[in-house]
């Protein structure tokens, strides 16, 4: 069939309702305020924030519902067919940094987009996933995580996991400092090969496996000690999250030369952060484990 863009819009607002529900259910102190937006451009969103919560320090999960008359340089560059389209794309994007240096910190989004021009078919497409940051590792956390994302994608394609994962990889990695932000999960854009009922349906899974992948860890680690080190190795370390999303993530990019809402489009960054010219883990330490062992592309789960 041809695209249901209502049915896709529909779903993504439910799924931000329950993601947030799910978070401050977790939290259990902290709840989600709600800045519903407008965009001068065309369309709007609403962004919803939790602070200073008994586990999450910051999160925010936003949904957005924007469009345009023309794409920006980001979008089109690589596919001059969009060129003179109008476009409108849709979705739900979280991160979440829990203020205990062992629980990981996680991000996800779900979207869809979709450009057209008169007399010609409408070009359209999903793309989302999501990846996991630790700054103290556990195999457990990575197993478990990557064998949720495995669940949620491999009923529509044997080996799909694989695919994604390995894009996944690619994506999240800091080519200014030739490592990988964190461990990985799925990373997939320009999806569509399914037809659209089956790939909405995949995009559907991942969303809905993200509590599934994330709850778990975090409810095993919350209540760990933990000391200033510690934490202070956590927040040097956040600084490479700010660094890979504000020098290349495509959709911060996007939003940004689309004229989109700057303050939701950075609701993803750490509320504390630091860097440290030319700081080097001691060796042997744990968080020498984590470049050594965690940061380097590795398989979590057995195909």
């Amino acid at each position: 069939m041809s695209f249901d863009f209502a049915a896709v819009k529909q779903y993504l607002m439910g799924l931000q309702d329950n993601i947030c529900q799910g978070l401050e259910n977790e939290d259990g102190q902290a709840k989600f305020i709600t800045d519903e937006w407008q965009r001068p451009a065309g369309g709007g969103g609403r962004t919803r924030i939790i602070e200073n919560g008994a586990v999450f320090e910051k999160g925010g999960v936003g949904f957005s519902h924007v469009m345009g008359d023309k794409l920006p340089p980001s979008a089109s560059a690589n596919r001059p067919e969009l060129a003179g389209r109008t476009w409108q794309a849709v979705g739900v994007s979280l991160v979440i940094h829990p203020k205990n240096p062992l629980v990981p910190t996680s991000h996800a989004n779900v979207r869809m987009f979709v450009a057209e021009k008169e007399g010609e078919e409408p070009v359209w497409w999903f793309g989302g996933g999501y990846d996991l940051t630790p700054y103290y590792g556990f195999d457990e956390d990575c197993e478990h995580w990557h064998q949720t994302a495995k669940a949620a994608v491999e009923p529509f394609g044997t080996g799909l996991y694989k695919e994604l994962k390995e894009w996944c990889d690619k994506y999240f990695y800091l080519n200014h400092r030739q490592e990988p932000r964190g461990v990985g999960g799925l990373f997939f854009d320009d999806f569509h090969r399914l037809g659209f009922d089956d790939s909405f349906a995949m995009m559907r899974s991942v969303g809905d496996s993200y509590l599934a992948a994330y709850l778990p860890i975090v409810q095993k680690r919350r209540a760990m000690q933990y000391t200033e080190a510690q934490r202070d190795w956590q927040l040097y370390r956040r600084g490479r999250y700010v660094e890979f999303n504000l020098v290349q993530d495509r959709g911060t990019i996007f939003g940004l030369q689309s004229g989109g809402r700057t303050e939701s489009i950075l609701m993803s960054l750490p509320p504390l952060v630091q860097w440290q010219y030319g700081r080097e883990p001691e060796p042997g330490s744990e968080e020498a484990k984590l470049m050594e062992h965690y940061l380097t592309v590795r398989e979590w789960v057995k195909e």
